[in-house]
């Protein structure tokens, strides 16, 4: 397996991961290098960022010892922290102002570091549990370099990484996309829940495997031994790109101790003749030849779990069972996936003939005049406008749009440390240069943004508007009154 560096398709992005317990002696300072990008940078240069990160974070702690630090403004960078473990820092360092597309929302990137080391998780356990395995540090390294490279091959744009940007900002990473807020379409969301949604969307959609198929969301609350998500077929972004990385998988099958598998690559994933995905990128049992099943780690209950995706049509399914209760291994897997069909398929059938008859298109919740973003934190879903409609906006909209969402991130990040456990209500519409109006309103644990270009020149015409939108399509949950 080759993995070749990238510094040619930053356009001036770090990323780096290190340990805060590492390193401390002199000449041991590339100890606490966990991870980098690009890699092929000196390592004074490597040393120099994580040297000055962890400065910032020192010297933050003086002024806020119980809130981590969240973002660092420089003149020419924006320093993006997030501590993904106990002095385990993950930090992304942005180049500002080299073109017009060049403005982020802190909060998307920081967004960006917590999925990246969530997902991971989910595949090979924490980062501590894999330094106190091996010390030396190799073992991570080994894990962290391909999976975060993988990762990054889907932001690609040319020769450039395409970071979330103001352009964004009517997108919610970290949640599950709905086709309805109501309960009675999600019970619960957990964290897990999103881990293997995103996964689903990135790697196991129809359209990951062949193109021009649509597919929906639909969240399904199983029993103890088994649980159901669907992935969704949302944007792909395509090939990997070369800038990125470039890979040539020479590892043999088998149980080889120095293989190291790589859960994001791209193209791994097909269609077996009995509906199940299937994959050799956990490895291909010599004797058998049969594909490993992949197995990933709840946090939630703390428990290995075997990952078996099914598809049928444009629906997918994920079927996660634990691994302590499989006898026999892959034939223990093969029985119960037979059982699954012999016992399931008439009910998968008729969910999705329900799904497909009510499935009004990629423009399903469209609302003309409004572009908008609806957010349950408490339950972490999300509803917004297509795509394709918001790129219909002005750049200003989406400016204006951006920078409020800026202020409110800040305005929820003061209310969670002034008061622990307590909801803020909040308010906020600006005017944009285009004179569209820019609106967010908070309570309850629910979000709602919403751009509107073509409403009058008075306030009172635009909070109209979010009453008539809020009563119609959010249950009232969002009105004034």
């Amino acid at each position: 397996m080759g993995l070749a560096s990238a510094s040619t398709a930053t356009d001036g992005m770090q990323l780096c991961i290190f340990d805060l317990r590492r390193g401390q002696n002199e000449g041991q300072e590339l100890d606490k290098i966990l991870f980098f990008f690009p890699a092929d940078l000196p390592f004074s240069t490597q040393l120099s960022v994580i040297g000055l990160s962890e400065g910032l974070i020192t010297f933050t702690r003086i002024f806020s010892p119980e809130a981590a630090c969240e973002v660092i403004e420089a003149e020419r960078h924006s320093h993006v922290f997030y501590e993904a473990e106990t002095d385990i820092w993950t930090v992304m360092v942005v180049e500002k102002g080299k073109d017009s597309d060049a403005i982020w929302r802190i909060d998307a990137l920081r967004k960006v570091l917590k999925e990246v080391h969530s997902l991971f998780v989910m595949f090979y356990g924490s980062i501590r549990a894999m330094l106190e395995k091996d010390p030396s540090g190799g073992l991570i390294r080994s894990h962290l370099y391909p999976f975060i490279m993988d990762y990054l091959s889907d932001f690609p744009v040319g020769k450039k990484l395409q970071l979330p940007s103001f352009r964004d900002c009517l997108k919610e990473r970290g949640t599950v996309q709905m086709l309805t807020m109501g309960r009675e379409a999600a019970i619960e969301v957990q964290d897990d829940t999103i881990n293997l949604f995103t996964y689903a969307v990135l790697r196991l959609s129809p359209n990951a495997l062949s193109s021009g198929v649509n597919s929906w969301s639909y969240i399904r609350r199983g029993s103890t031994s088994s649980h159901f998500v669907s992935g969704s077929a949302l944007t792909h972004s395509g090939p990997v790109s070369e800038q990125i990385y470039h890979s040539s998988d020479t590892s043999p099958v088998g149980n080889n101790i120095n293989r190291v598998t790589r859960a994001l690559q791209h193209g791994k994933w097909y269609k077996g003749k009995d509906g199940f995905l299937v994959t050799d990128i956990w490895g291909v049992d010599v004797g058998s030849l049969v594909c490993a099943t992949p197995t990933v780690w709840l946090q939630q209950t703390e428990e290995a779990m075997y990952l078996c995706p099914y598809q049928f049509k444009s629906l997918t399914l994920i079927l996660l069972f634990p691994v302590s209760s499989i006898l026999n291994g892959e034939q223990g897997v093969a029985l119960v996936k037979q059982q699954l069909l012999e016992n399931a398929s008439l009910k998968i059938l008729k969910v999705e003939e329900k799904l497909s008859k009510g499935w009004g298109g990629e423009n399903a919740y469209h609302v003309s005049g409004y572009r908008y973003l609806l957010v349950d934190g408490d339950r972490n879903i999300s509803r917004a406008s297509p795509p394709g409609k918001v790129t219909t906006l002005a750049k200003e909209s989406l400016l204006a749009l951006s920078k409020l969402r800026d202020e409110v991130d800040l305005e929820k990040s003061r209310a969670k440390r002034d008061n622990a456990g307590c909801e803020k209500d909040l308010e906020v519409s600006i005017r944009a240069k285009n004179n569209a109006w820019a609106i967010a309103r908070i309570t309850g644990g629910k979000e709602l943004y919403m751009v509107l270009e073509k409403a009058s020149e008075t306030l009172l015409y635009a909070s109209d508007a979010v009453e008539k939108f809020s009563n119609r399509y959010c249950n009232g949950a969002f009105s004034l009154d």
